[in-house]
């Protein structure tokens, strides 16, 4: 996906600054996500399927952490199904990838193209997010705000929609802000919200726009020292 998005900003022969950037404001957003609201506030237990003795595994006597794990997951890999039986757990990851994951996809990432292109819904929305732009001295402001929202619905739409701009570091800000948001309803946060874990619609939209406060000003940072 970094590949591609680079390819589509036109940051191919900058790939190595590129992904670097993505890195590093990756790991910051990693150490601070955690320690705010909303992620502090969901306990940190197990789910309740989880039976008793897998949470409260002791360590065999006489063993270390590092061999109790290893022979472990050597007796986890002794009983792993035959190749016929990968083939057709593959088969089927395929099969469901095509029939269920793709049509989500393809639907959200439509339906935000179209009301990107036809309607002042994401120009309205990514306003507040000009001064800051302008503030971090990213060229075509008020064009780059609109590709920062739509990252919720899909990661690809911002890189597409910011392509046509000029400017080097506007599309490099862009196309690597849009991979470290991390959080798109037609890919990730569309498997959390069918997943038990406790996050709603609403906690994933606060998820996705801090890690965007976060992760742009350490990528504009990157960029005006990297390009």
């Amino acid at each position: 996906f970094a590949i591609v998005v680079a390819e589509t900003v036109h940051m191919q022969n900058q790939f190595f600054a590129f992904y670097l950037s993505v890195i590093v404001s990756c790991l910051v957003a990693a150490v601070i996500m955690p320690r705010i609201w909303p992620l502090n506030k969901i306990p940190d237990e197990y789910a309740k399927e989880v039976p008793e003795s897998a949470r409260t595994e002791a360590l065999p006597e006489g063993k270390t952490a590092l061999r109790h794990g290893f022979d472990t997951a050597t007796e986890v890999g002794i009983k792993a199904p035959g190749v016929i039986d990968f083939f057709k757990s593959g088969l089927k990851t395929v099969i469901d990838m095509w029939f269920v994951i793709l049509p989500v996809v393809m639907s959200i990432g439509t339906i935000a193209t179209i009301i990107a292109n036809y309607t002042p819904f994401f120009v309205i929305l990514g306003k507040p997010f000009v001064p800051f732009l302008e503030l971090m001295q990213i060229p075509e402001a008020a064009q780059a705000s609109q590709t920062i929202i739509i990252g919720f619905a899909d990661m690809f739409l911002p890189s597409i929609l910011i392509e046509g701009v000029q400017n080097d570091i506007t599309r490099f800000v862009i196309g690597a802000l849009s991979i470290s948001q991390l959080i798109y309803l037609s890919e990730v946060g569309g498997v959390i919200l069918g997943s038990k874990i406790p996050v709603s619609i609403g906690k994933l939209f606060m998820i996705f726009l801090i890690r965007t406060i976060i992760t742009l000003p350490i990528i504009s940072l990157m960029a005006h020292l990297l390009l």
